[in-house]
């Protein structure tokens, strides 16, 4: 076998061995980004759920007449506000990212804050409707904490891979950016003070 055949078996190999290691580059960052979206589409899923909650919750509450309707109407708002938004699984960009946040945050806020107002009517609280509402809700509230941060250990999984070298070369050739993940909400450091 002469030299020339011979160094045309080795490049034969390495061509084959880098666009068999290439192939399965690619297919890994496919698939890492799309249990990225599937994350994500829990973790809207969960949101949903619990904005599909809030009418049964605000009517029931309703029904104590001299409940605080301004109350009520941020609740409503607050929803409507929050659904209106939505995040495309293949653009999770940090800006649409934080919006949607935001907008859950302030669901969140009101919603706490109509839970709270609630304590000061204790034939709503005796209500088995309304005590299987808050049920409801305080699980939505765990499932979408739960969908959260499987959504940013997905996140950090796909980024990880995107990053590492050489993979971040074929990433950047095919268009595989780093993602996203949820953050804290601002002020969520500091700790909340309890007074008696």
């Amino acid at each position: 076998m002469s030299t020339k055949n011979l160094t045309l078996i080795v490049i034969a190999a390495l061509i084959l061995i880098l666009g068999g290691c290439g192939c399965r580059g690619y297919n890994g960052l496919v698939k890492q980004d799309e249990v990225v979206k599937n994350a994500w589409a829990n973790v809207e899923s969960d949101y949903q759920r619990r904005a599909d909650l809030i009418p049964n919750l605000v009517n029931t509450v309703k029904g104590e007449a001299n409940f605080e309707q301004t109350t009520l109407q941020n609740v409503i708002e607050a929803r409507a506000s929050a659904t209106q938004i939505k995040v495309d699984a293949n653009d999770l960009s940090p800006e649409k990212l934080q919006q949607y946040q935001a907008a859950q945050g302030q669901l969140s806020q009101a919603l706490g804050r109509l839970l709270m107002v609630t304590e000061n009517y204790p034939n709503l609280r005796a209500n088995d409707a309304f005590r299987g509402l808050q049920a409801q809700l305080e699980g939505t509230e765990n499932r979408i904490k739960v969908s959260r941060n499987d959504f940013n250990k997905a996140v950090a999984d796909y980024n990880v891979k995107a990053r590492s070298f050489p993979m971040n070369i074929l990433a950047g050739m095919f268009g595989f950016k780093v993602k996203e993940g949820f953050k804290a909400d601002a002020g969520a450091e500091k700790a909340p003070e309890v007074k008696f």
